[in-house]
């Protein structure tokens, strides 16, 4: 499997992962000037805006290391870009990233908090 297709299946598994866990999908691969956001999910009390990372078991980066500082920093932009463009600039807001990890026992979902805000 190329890397686009484990990239586009992980997030179909990750938009599942976070319907089942009672968030809506507002929206997905939104792209501006600036970089993409992978999904933007909301609940009763917050937006999470989630990067996607899929990784195979035994791959040398793990998913959640693949965001560094440089790309929270983007990650943050987008989201408040995104957020002041659709008059959302008060509401709760954060970062996750969607670490997905897949073995020949199926496929681990961590939602795990990106820190910096």
């Amino acid at each position: 499997m190329d890397r686009r297709v484990l990239g586009l299946a992980g997030e179909h598994v990750a938009e599942r992962e976070l319907i089942h866990r009672g968030y809506e999908i507002v929206a997905r691969n939104v792209r501006t000037r600036y970089g993409e956001i992978d999904l933007i999910c909301r609940d009763r009390r917050e937006f999470l805006f989630v990067e996607v990372k899929t990784r195979r078991a035994g791959s040398f980066v793990a998913a959640v290391e693949a965001v560094d500082p440089r790309k929270a920093a983007r990650l943050e932009m987008l989201a408040q870009s995104w957020l002041a463009a659709c008059g959302q600039r008060a509401a709760r807001w954060r970062i996750v990233v969607a670490a997905l990890t897949v073995g020949s026992d199926g496929t681990r979902v961590d939602l795990l908090n990106v820190e910096g805000r």
